[in-house]
């Protein structure tokens, strides 16, 4: 049996089983004996019978395809994990939920059909927090199984995390994309707001939510982002057309200071790093108003989180965690004038921190990726508070990886670019990644 090597990019993956240099049913023999043995501890899909038959069926459809490697598509047999709120023919939709699946039945996601068409074999449905908001998935930190891996998109940033998918799906409403790439040690792509389609994916809060994906590196993304993002240019998107040192802006306020003490001094060190190897930091006072982006932030999810489960919560209410029946009771005390004020301040803060930064002269937001790493036990999926100002606006982020606690566990570094600057900044998270490998 072929061996099987996690943590793979995701671009020399795709080279190597399309070119046929990794044969793809050898590939999957050797990936299910490594799913085996790893899914038990890590709990990041939700369960299926028969997964790796199915997975068979499908690859020998697609080879009988393209039986010429050199007409291939570009994820051909690439395994992918899809978070359980997006709609996939032939998988039920649970939500995280113990809601009847029934309930959620809807047509394929767009973003899961044009990775899919790609090539892109679906390994499973990737576990999450309940209706991605806080209620825990059982999904561990593939770093210590001790430590949360983060929320809402738990599996699919796990998943990546220990190499059972080079690919996965996810959505951001706060911080569910950003927290977890972070906490898992991979990259974690949030697109400008609905760049990437969100039909097909259950809605928490409407006006927040994000689709987006995780890959091992920041090189991986551009590929990805180019088969989901409407309106794509490639070609700013290659590193070769970004800053070789860019200029990058640290938003200076309130708003850092609520990372951890840990998180401020890994920041600081990975500012100086970037520093030394020739890129100009500036400091740009930022987000003096952060408590009020923050309460008008969740005064939005959870109105529209309200809206949006009523007639569910209504039948069911019951069968809702805690913690999600608090959002949705809490957004029904939101006024109309209240949550009317929150969507207006979205584009507000989007124009305020495009203008910020170039008044800096800089290309890039920087910012710590969580408060800190991991926290230990299943019961938090942590704090998404150093996410919140840059999904309020909208605005592109990626996850880098950037670094290890003394204990091992990953910390991230928070790239922010400006209003549907996506290339510019997956280009420029390219050159920061080799930047912070030297």
């Amino acid at each position: 049996m072929a061996t099987f090597t996690p943590h793979t990019s995701l671009l020399e993956l795709s080279a190597a089983l399309r070119s046929g240099a990794r044969p793809l049913l050898d590939y999957l023999d050797a990936l299910e004996a490594y799913f085996t043995q790893r899914e038990l501890e890590l709990l990041a899909f939700t369960p299926e019978d028969g997964r790796f038959a199915r997975l068979r069926r499908a690859a020998q459809r697609l080879l009988a395809r393209y039986p010429d490697p050199a007409r291939r598509p570009p994820l051909f047999g690439v395994p992918l994990g899809v978070k359980d709120i997006f709609h996939v023919d032939g998988f039920p939709t649970r939500a995280g939920s113990a809601l009847p699946p029934d309930l959620f039945r809807g047509a394929e996601a767009p973003s899961v059909t044009a990775l899919k068409r790609a090539g892109a074999l679906i390994l499973g449905k990737t576990a999450t927090t309940e209706f991605a908001y806080f209620a825990p998935a059982a999904t561990r930190n593939p770093h210590n199984p001790a430590h949360t891996p983060g929320g809402s998109s738990s599996g699919s940033a796990a998943a990546v995390g220990a190499g059972l998918a080079p690919l996965a799906l996810g959505t951001q409403t706060i911080g569910s994309i950003s927290r977890p790439a972070a906490f898992c040690g991979v990259a974690g792509f949030k697109p400008s707001y609905d760049r990437i389609a969100r039909a097909g994916v259950l809605p928490l809060a409407p006006g927040a939510d994000h689709v987006g994906f995780f890959t091992p590196t920041a090189a991986d993304a551009p590929l990805v982002a180019g088969l989901l993002c409407r309106e794509w240019r490639p070609e700013l998107a290659d590193a070769r057309s970004a800053p070789a040192r860019p200029v990058l802006a640290i938003p200076a306020g309130p708003y850092l200071a609520r990372a951890s003490a840990e998180g401020q001094a890994h920041f600081q060190r990975v500012c100086r790093q970037l520093r030394e190897a020739g890129c100009t930091l500036k400091e740009a006072p930022a987000l003096a108003d952060f408590e009020a982006v923050e309460r008008r932030h969740q005064q939005l999810v959870a109105a529209e989180a309200a809206q949006v489960h009523a007639a569910w919560f209504a039948a069911y209410s019951a069968l809702y965690h805690p913690k999600t029946a608090e959002l949705i009771r809490r957004g029904r005390q939101v006024s109309d004038a209240d949550l009317a004020a929150a969507r207006a301040a979205r584009a507000d803060l989007r124009r305020e921190l495009d203008a910020l930064l170039d008044a800096a002269g800089a290309d890039l937001w920087i910012a710590p990726a969580t408060v800190g790493a991991a926290p230990a036990g299943l019961a938090s999926t942590g704090d998404p508070v150093m996410n919140l100002p840059w999904t309020h606006a909208g605005l592109p982020t990626l996850s880098l990886p950037a670094g290890k606690t003394a204990d091992g566990l990953p910390l991230g570094l928070q790239l922010v670019g400006r209003w549907w600057g996506d290339e510019a900044l997956l280009g420029t998270a390219v050159v920061l990644e080799l930047l912070l490998r030297e």
